[in-house]
């Protein structure tokens, strides 16, 4: 068994234990919001927006971005389980920010093996084979923090399925400080209509 299995499974067994009252949850979100934010693990947003288990849908992918799958769980948030307003929280210094399609389509083209974060970027260190198959996915890399927070509640906005209804808030949360910074021209989009 790896350390980290032990570790999570250890962990699992000492927070089971004293789950209690938390088997009682209700399904829908008692907060009734969704937070859509970056995969990092300096992100806890649990911590960063006072969340308690049950409050509200955290749904997290690599950047935060608005992809169809996030807005897919979105919508399931609002249409089966009754959230009623949305976050899209990025963060500074995010690793979607230090290269584009063509990088990480060059990297999985020469090496499987994890690459390494250089002052110049992204590069190789392991051997192939690679893999040609990175070219037809959208990284959604983001090449502006600032616009990508835009981008994104544009996107869920003008997504059909999402009711004009529901206010959708962008921020940009400071690994630095730990603040949220709200990123006006994004809130402004995502106004009620």
């Amino acid at each position: 068994m790896s350390t980290i299995l032990h570790e999570v499974l250890t962990a699992n067994q000492k927070y089971s234990a004293s789950f209690g009252d938390k088997a009682n949850l209700a399904l829908p979100p008692a907060r009734r919001f969704a937070v859509l934010t970056c995969m990092d693990a300096r992100l806890d947003p649990a911590k960063f927006a006072g969340l308690s288990e049950g409050d509200a849908h955290v749904i997290r992918n690599a950047g935060g971005r608005a992809s169809d799958d996030a807005i897919r769980s979105l919508i399931i948030s609002y249409k089966l389980l009754g959230t009623r307003e949305f976050f899209v929280i990025h963060h500074t210094n995010c690793g979607m920010e230090f290269f584009t399609n063509e990088v990480i389509r060059g990297l999985l083209g020469n090496s499987l093996e994890t690459a390494e974060l250089t002052p110049a970027g992204f590069r190789d260190v392991g051997k192939g084979p690679g893999s040609r198959a990175g070219e037809f996915i959208e990284w959604l890399t983001i090449p502006e923090q600032k616009q990508a927070v835009v981008d994104d509640v544009l996107r869920i906005r003008t997504q059909p399925l999402v009711p004009s209804s529901i206010p959708i808030y962008g921020y940009i949360y400071d690994v630095k400080s730990g603040l949220l910074i709200e990123v006006d021209a994004a809130t402004k989009a995502g106004a009620t209509g």
